[in-house]
């Protein structure tokens, strides 16, 4: 963009906390973006689908703690668009509903900035639906009043008709309203609503840190009080709380509760986030590496551009498997060009990455280690004739163990390295994930391969206290022995599926 060219900033409502819960339109922009500015309220981890250059710039607010002033935010994107084609300003909740998008809407307005609206899933509705609490229902209520609890400070008068909402029947949903909860309250019921009408809080709906309490009205903040619970917090109010007894089903999960980090790269957490996020988890995405080209990427394209004369390529990872075919149809238009060449894959990952491309493999161990990959070379040797002489492409990390390579050898297989990737130390932390590990701790820590132990340990963030550590495999697990840390978790199949099984199984024995 020119210096004088202003792009396009996008206010989305990033829903009420479950990262899921983005609309598609929302997903779709925060992939396009070249900017993302985001709230507190809105779930770090849709900062994942991001390219790696959109610029992050948190502009988060809790009570007594704010990153930028209102007014700062509003000159922010303005400046935003000024840079980039496409800014999104990414706010938890709805924009529109007391989430000031309105506001600075008008400050884009005002700049001569083009901005368009992405509604998101306000937690006024979803807070209470979370633990079975619908804001109607024939019979209980037929209309809903959404107020919030935290005027401006210093307010002479306030904008609220507290004796009309007491009157207006229905539900009540109270937004922001946990530093002033008891006067509130206490101010319904001086208007006229009974201290007996049911009421609820909710923090944290939607999200595995998720928690509730029901009372009556008059009870309620001292409820609230015992159990600890504070602000991000809904407060429903009405006779459509007794249903939560009969329609609050799933919002207690195996894993709920547990907070799990995640050490993979931001690129592959997704596929273990999103099974533990399922399950009920809290997850915490720390990536201590990511995928990087290879030192000699010369080598690497005359390779790829020589692998249809090979007998057999074989794939030691998912990561080399993209590599190595990104590569491939930058030089060939046709799978086919590959040629006859048989294939072999080191787990159920990595052949689900072939599968993509229509590729089945010839050879796969059931554990994922380069040493059983070699014996399954050995127990099928027959059906193929063996690997003597036979010319075979080996596609890898950089960093990766030279088992196969050794072996293969060993065997008289005339054996060539293709290195697709390197695996470099994560620098970058835009969510802040290291900060919330070092003051918040986690239940568990997850390593999926030697080099997340090493570049975790490169970080020197001190292993929270009680953390139990969970290893997808045994050459993990002796890297973790190598500093000290013996794991608590090892996965018998060295697959993503079989360690969220393994962690899940190791989380049920420890409440048994």
């Amino acid at each position: 963009m020119s210096k004088n060219s202003k792009g396009m900033v996008y206010l989305v409502g990033a829903g009420p906390g479950d990262p899921e819960l983005i609309t598609l339109k929302g997903m779709r922009l925060l992939q396009q973006a070249d900017c993302v500015v985001y709230d507190a309220l809105a779930d770090a981890a849709l900062l994942a689908h991001c390219s790696p250059d959109c610029e992050k710039i948190y502009v988060g607010k809790r009570a007594g703690n704010h990153a930028l002033p209102q007014e700062q935010i509003n000159e922010l994107l303005v400046t935003c668009a000024a840079k980039h084609a496409v800014t999104v300003r990414l706010k938890g909740g709805d924009p529109y509903v007391f989430g000031r998008g309105s506001e600075e809407a008008l400050a884009l307005l005002a700049g001569g900035v083009s901005f368009e609206l992405v509604p998101g899933i306000t937690s006024a509705i979803a807070g209470p639906a979370a633990i079975g609490v619908p804001l109607t229902h024939r019979g209980l209520s037929a209309q809903f009043t959404v107020f919030t609890g935290h005027e401006m400070p210093g307010k002479v008068e306030s904008d609220l008709d507290i004796a009309a909402i007491a009157a207006s029947g229905g539900t009540k949903v109270i937004l922001m309203g946990m530093s002033r909860l008891r006067s509130t309250l206490q101010a319904l019921q001086e208007a006229g609503m009974s201290p007996d009408t049911p009421a609820a809080v909710v923090q944290w709906a939607t999200t595995a840190r998720q928690r509730w309490v029901c009372a009556q009205m008059g009870t309620l903040a001292d409820e609230v009080e015992a159990a600890g619970i504070s602000s991000p917090a809904v407060v429903v109010i009405g006779d459509v709380v007794n249903l939560h007894k009969q329609l609050n089903v799933g919002s207690v999960r195996p894993l709920s509760g547990k907070r799990i980090a995640i050490t993979r790269t931001r690129e592959q957490a997704s596929a273990l986030a999103s099974q533990l996020r399922h399950l009920g988890a809290e997850i915490l995405e720390l990536p201590t590496i990511r995928i990087a080209p290879p030192s000699d990427r010369k080598d690497f394209a005359a390779a790829v551009v020589d692998s249809p004369h090979y007998d057999w390529l074989i794939f030691s990872s998912p990561n080399g498997v993209k590599k190595f075919f990104e590569a491939f149809f930058a030089v060939y238009e046709d799978i086919r060009e590959l040629g006859g060449a048989r294939i072999a894959a080191v787990g159920l990952g990595t052949a689900a990455e072939l599968k993509k491309y229509g590729l089945m493999v010839d050879v796969m161990p059931q554990k994922a280690v380069a040493e059983e990959l070699i014996a399954e070379f050995d127990r099928k040797g027959d059906e193929f004739g063996g690997v003597a002489n036979v010319t075979m492409l080996w596609v890898h990390s950089e960093k990766g163990r030279d088992v196969v390579y050794k072996e293969l050898m060993k065997r008289q297989a005339i054996v060539d390295e293709c290195i697709a990737y390197n695996t470099v130390p994560e620098t970058e932390d835009p969510t802040g994930a290291r900060a919330v590990l070092a003051a918040g701790g986690a239940d568990i820590i997850t390593f999926t391969s030697s080099s997340t132990v090493k570049n975790f340990m490169a970080l020197n963030i001190p292993l929270p206290e009680g953390c139990k550590i969970a290893s997808i495999g045994p050459v993990t697990s002796a890297t973790l022995r190598e500093y000290g840390l013996e794991p608590d978790v090892e996965s018998e199949m060295h697959n993503i599926d079989d360690f969220v099984q393994t962690i899940l199984s190791f989380v049920n024995r420890e409440h048994a």
